[in-house]
């Protein structure tokens, strides 16, 4: 399961690549950010009410509520960061957001961990032809305005969560079972503004030749500066 990632990608970059009109940038003036975890801050393409991408910041992870087994009382709540491809239209959770609120989100690089105590750390990018190069690409991802149940500031937060699917053989010796649907830059319109049938069919893995290790180690917990 992802829980980390990075994007340090340009903001002028991602306008270009994503097709975001200079008007629609509302990230402000932001900075490379090398490691992004759960329940923080990161930006995201998605359609305005117009239909036009637009570029916002938006906290990792759909919340949803949770309570104390012994007292009942309230704690902090649970971020759903991944959602599997499987279960986008069968759980209440994710099945509205993939029909009407599927979104881009901007990335450089993602870690999976291996092992424990301590677990290696294994950062994955796009081949590229220098080891600093970190060419930039998307996930797939949903996302939903106000956390249903949840109290509080965290309650209206507007939030992102990212679609896995299968491992390739890539990352497969790292994390066995999953990992974030990558897009095809020719495939994001159709993730965006498709059916559910063809938005399904987008939900492969990436293929591990066109992938590379860019780090690996103990501790790694954010990728290098860009």
């Amino acid at each position: 399961m992802c829980n980390l990632y990075a994007n340090t990608t340009a903001q002028e970059a991602m306008r270009g690549l994503f097709k975001v009109a200079p008007g629609r940038d509302r990230l402000g003036n932001e900075q490379p950010r090398t490691a992004i975890w759960p329940k923080y801050d990161a930006p995201v393409v998605r359609l305005d009410e117009n239909g036009d991408r637009e570029l916002v910041l938006m906290k990792w992870g759909f919340l949803t509520p949770k309570t104390s087994a012994k007292t009942g009382e309230p704690l902090k709540p649970d971020a759903w960061n991944n959602a599997r491809d499987d279960k986008l239209t069968g759980s209440g959770l994710w099945k509205s957001s993939f029909v009407a609120r599927r979104c881009l989100v901007p990335v450089s690089a993602f870690r999976e961990a291996k092992g424990r105590n301590p677990a290696t750390d294994f950062w994955f990018g796009l081949a590229a032809a220098a080891d600093d190069d970190r060419p930039p690409f998307a996930f797939a991802g949903l996302w939903r305005d106000g956390q249903p149940g949840i109290e509080g500031e965290e309650g209206s937060w507007l939030t992102h969560t990212v679609v896995t699917t299968v491992a390739n053989e890539l990352v497969k010796p790292v994390h066995p079972t999953r990992m974030p649907v990558i897009l095809d830059p020719e495939d994001y319109d159709a993730w965006l503004t498709g059916t559910e049938t063809v938005a399904t069919k987008l939900l492969r893995p990436y293929p591990a030749e066109k992938m590379r290790i860019l780090r690996q180690g103990v501790g790694i917990t954010a990728d290098k500066d860009p």
